[in-house]
């Protein structure tokens, strides 16, 4: 079993104007409300390769029940901590250029997070854990060490996609994959990256702290796929780009699912780059058909 873990989910409330005049009235054009969370958005795009996954993490609230609604609608499993505060809700103001306001998130309380700390005491040897996004202040930063400490006890994997002291604290602990863009590996490090070379000595990095697999993504240069005997770059199909958010989760969703199914880490590269590329291609995230769409178009070459 694949197990996503959201933290600090959200709905995403996409409102498009011709422009913004501050202090006057603003009428939209468009909006769009979508389950939003970095986990979250890994298991729906799990769900469309038909790999079997459960979301958990924190839900309150009436906007929560619009997200957990969504997902039972999607056919996805999931098993969120109920807590006393409403989810978030994140606005993308899109005019011209795109504008975010995010939300601060609900507060969890001691008992929320040990709730959330039990539902993965059934983990065995060979499920996966994908933790992604950031951590709410409330649980402290090394709540995401506590979900690590549980998945090491129990032999099962773990995938984290988070930034800063978070991913640091965790590599030593031996991530099946992390997944930095360049300005992540950069700030990461504290250096500046101005070429391909610098990202394969950073990626390198990675593995040295204890990553087991590094996908490094170049947004329209593609990716690079570096473990311990590999290293390999991929371009990234030509298509007109409607979205941003998201991709990265979906490039982790094809990769993770790909490889659980089928152990060849060359085709789980080839899915995670067409799964990143088919939601950058998307008002929402990656469907089935585009993901297939676009694998043959995937080249990959040793370096």
């Amino acid at each position: 079993m694949i197990y996503t873990v959201t933290l600090n989910p959200s709905i995403d409330y996409i409102v498009e104007v011709d422009q913004v005049k501050l202090g006057s009235l603003n009428r939209m054009k468009r909006d769009l409300k979508l389950p939003g969370g970095k986990g979250i958005n890994v298991s729906r795009v799990l769900n469309q390769l038909d790999v079997q996954n459960k979301a958990i993490g924190f839900l309150g609230g009436f906007t929560g029940r619009y997200i957990e609604d969504w997902l039972h609608e999607e056919g996805i499993a999931s098993d969120f901590v109920s807590v006393s505060d409403d989810t978030r809700i994140n606005i993308k103001l899109k005019a011209g250029e795109e504008t975010e306001i995010n939300g601060v998130g609900p507060v969890i309380r001691d008992n929320e997070a040990e709730a959330l700390l039990q539902k993965l005491a059934t983990l065995q040897a060979g499920d996966i854990v994908i933790l992604s996004g950031s951590i709410p202040p409330s649980l402290g930063e090394d709540f995401y060490n506590r979900l690590i400490g549980v998945c090491k006890r129990h032999g099962a994997e773990f995938v984290i996609d988070t930034t800063g002291h978070a991913l640091q604290q965790a590599l030593p602990l031996g991530p099946l994959l992390v997944k930095p863009n360049h300005h992540e590996l950069a700030e990461l490090f504290g250096v500046q990256i101005s070429s391909k070379d610098d990202l394969i000595t950073y990626g390198r990095k990675l593995l040295e702290l204890g990553a087991k697999h590094v996908l490094v993504s170049m947004a329209g240069e593609g990716a690079l796929f570096i473990s311990e005997n590999s290293l390999f770059r991929a371009n990234a199909p030509a298509g007109k780009v409607k979205n941003s958010v998201g991709a990265g989760d979906s490039m982790i969703a094809g990769f993770v699912g790909t490889l659980s199914l089928t152990g060849d880490v060359l085709q789980a590269f080839r899915a995670g780059v067409a799964s990143g590329s088919a939601t950058a291609f998307s008002d929402d995230l990656a469907d089935r058909e585009l993901i297939e769409q676009l694998k043959p178009l995937i080249e990959i070459s040793q370096l």
